[in-house]
C-alpha cells in the first residue's frame, strides 16, 4: 500500500508534513520521505529506508534543515519517492499511490526510441512514480497529463504534485479506489490519504475528492480542476483490514464499520443455528478486535483478549528482511494470558485470511498454550483473487492465496473453473473447502463472512465498492 499528506500555508509546514506523514505509517514499511517547498530556497527532500527503524525516528533529525510554505510527503510499500521532475510543464515533485501493471508495455509504447531513460531500482524496474510522471509529461498541461497517465495505465494512480509555486494538485484515482482528503485551518489547507492525521494538526474536514477528480490545494482554499467521473469503485479492504480505525471514507468511519460488520457475522451465524458454545470471543490483534468486539457484543458471548502482542520492539513481524527472523518475530511478539486459555474454549476474528502463514504459527501457539478448542473467523470471503489495483493481497501467483490453493489441492485444474461455488461457503463446494482448510489448521470450526453481509456492514451502494478480489469482478 502506502500514503500520502501534504500541506500549504502561509507559515512553515514541515512539522505538519512531519508528523502527517507519520500517521501513514500504517500503510507501509518499505521507505518514507518528505519534500518541503521554500519560496526563495527551493525545494528541500529526504528519502529513507524505514524497513528496521520508523518514519519518525529517521526523519527527525531532518527537521532542522527543512524550511518552507508548501510540502508533501509519503510512506511507499514500493519506490522511493517523492520524486523531483524537471520537464517542459516546469520543476515540480510528484508522489504517487497506486500500481502500473502494464509498465513494460507503456515504456515500450512511449519511451522505446534512443531519446529516452529511465534510473532502474536495483531489481532493474522502473520507479513507478517516475513512470507516471513520464506519462504526464506527455501533455501540455499537468492536469491534462494526470488524465491521460490515469486512462493509459493499467492499475490504479492516485497522487499528489507539488509545483515551483508551492501550489499542490491532487488527484484521486480515475475510480477511486483510495481516498483523498482535504483539511483545512486558519491560512492553511492540507490534503491527506487519513483523515485522523490532519484532524491531530488542528484542521478540519473540508472536502473529499470524487473519482477522477483533480483539485488544485493553496493556503487559502481549494479549486477543481477537473471535475468527478460517475464511476467509482472504492477499495472494501480500507474498512475491514489497511484502514486505521478513527478514518472516515465516503463518510463512512472506519471502526464503527467493523463493529458492525461483526455484529452481522454473529446475527447470521445464530440465525443458522451454527455459533459454537465458546468461553470467549476474541480478535487476532489489531484490525480484527473490533470485528470481535462487534461479533461478542451480539452473540452474547463475552469478549476477552487471551494473548497480546509486544510491540515495542518490534512494531510490525513483516519488517525484518530475512524471513526466519520475521517468523521468530512473529512467535516472539505473541503473549499468552494463560488464565484466558487453558481448558477454554476460544472463537477468533481475523480481518481477512490471506495466505494463512501466520494464522497457523497463531493457531498453533494457542494450542500449545492449552486452549481446548480454536474456533477462526474470518471478518471478509475467501479471498480468491491477488489485488491488481494496489499493493495489498499481491503474490507471484494467485495460488499464494490459501483458498486458491485449497481449490487447486481439492479438485485441480477443474475447481478453478468454479471459485465462484466456492467462494460461497454455504454451497457444497464451498463446505468441502471449508472442512479441508478446518482440518489443515487444527480449526474447530471456520467461517468467512459473506460479500453481503460486508457490503452491508460498509453501507455503500455495491456497486461502488471494489470487491475483485472475492469475486474476480472489475
Amino acid at each position: 500500500m502506502g500514503g500520502f499528506f501534504g500541506a500549504v500555508s502561509h507559515e512553515d509546514v514541515t512539522l505538519d508534513i512531519f508528523f502527517g506523514v507519520d500517521y501513514h505509517s500504517h500503510l507501509g514499511t518499505r521507505r518514507g520521505g518528505m519534500l518541503i517547498h521554500d519560496e526563495k530556497d527551493g525545494f528541500q527532500r529526504q528519502i529513507h529506508s524505514i524497513e528496521n527503524t520508523p518514519f519518525r525516528t529517521k526523519f527527525e533529525k531532518d527537521l532542522v534543515d527543512f524550511h518552507g510554505c508548501s510540502g508533501i510527503g509519503c510512506i511507499s510499500d514500493t519506490d522511493p519517492q517523492p520524486l523531483l521532475v524537471r520537464s517542459h510543464l516546469g520543476l515540480y515533485a510528484i508522489t504517487t499511490v497506486g500500481i502500473i501493471n502494464n509498465s513494460e508495455e507503456l515504456i515500450q509504447r512511449y519511451f522505446s526510441d534512443h531519446g529516452h531513460q529511465f534510473m532502474a531500482m536495483s531489481s532493474g524496474k522502473v520507479n513507478s512514480t517516475e513512470l507516471a510522471a513520464a506519462i504526464i509529461n506527455q501533455k501540455d498541461d499537468l492536469v491534462s497529463g494526470i488524465l491521460h497517465a490515469q486512462e493509459e495505465i493499467q492499475g490504479s494512480l492516485t497522487l499528489l504534485i507539488l509545483t515551483e509555486k508551492g501550489e499542490i494538485i491532487a488527484a484521486r484515482d480515475r475510480v477511486g479506489r483510495l481516498p483523498v482528503l482535504i483539511g483545512w485551518k486558519e491560512g492553511a489547507h492540507c490534503v491527506s490519504f487519513e483523515s485522523f492525521a490532519y484532524h491531530k494538526l488542528g484542521y478540519h474536514n473540508a472536502y473529499e475528492l470524487g473519482p477522477r477528480e483533480i483539485v488544485k490545494i493553496t493556503a487559502d482554499g481549494y479549486e477543481t480542476l477537473s471535475p468527478a467521473g460517475q464511476e467509482m469503485k472504492i477499495c472494501a479492504f480500507l474498512w475491514t483490514y489497511y484502514g486505521y480505525p478513527n478514518s472516515n471514507y465516503e463518510g463512512m468511519n472506519v471502526e464503527i464499520m467493523r463493529y458492525r460488520n461483526g455484529e452481522i457475522m454473529a446475527r447470521d451465524e445464530i440465525g443458522r443455528g451454527q455459533l459454537p458454545k465458546v468461553d470467549y470471543v476474541a480478535g487476532v490483534p489489531d484490525s480484527g478486535v473490533p470485528h470481535a468486539i462487534g461479533f461478542a457484543n451480539r452473540s452474547g458471548k463475552p469478549f476477552s483478549r487471551p494473548f497480546v502482542k509486544y510491540t515495542p520492539t518490534w512494531p510490525r513481524s513483516f519488517m525484518p528482511t530475512n524471513q526466519n527472523v520475521r517468523n521468530q518475530v512473529a512467535k516472539m511478539k505473541q503473549i499468552p494470558v494463560p488464565e484466558l486459555i487453558e481448558g477454554k474454549k476460544l472463537l477468533f476474528i481475523d480481518d481477512s485470511i490471506v495466505r494463512g502463514t501466520q494464522l497457523q504459527e497463531t493457531v498453533d501457539f494457542l494450542y500449545e498454550s492449552g486452549a481446548e478448542e480454536v474456533h477462526m473467523r474470518s471478518a471478509c470471503p475467501p479471498i480468491m483473487y491477488s489485488c491488481k489495483y494496489l499493493n495489498f493481497s499481491r503474490g507471484n501467483s494467485d495460488m499464494d492465496l490459501l483458498a486458491r490453493r485449497t481449490v487447486q489441492e481439492l479438485e485441480g485444474d477443474e475447481g478453478q473453473k468454479h471459485l465462484e461455488e466456492y467462494a460461497d461457503v454455504h454451497t457444497e463446494r464451498g463446505q468441502c473447502m471449508l472442512k479441508t482448510i478446518c482440518e489443515k489448521f487444527g480449526f474447530s470450526s471456520l467461517g468467512y463472512q459473506s460479500l453481503d453481509g460486508l457490503l452491508e456492514a460498509i453501507g455503500l451502494d455495491r456497486d461502488k465498492v471494489c470487491t475483485y478480489c472475492w469475486n474476480g469482478k472489475e
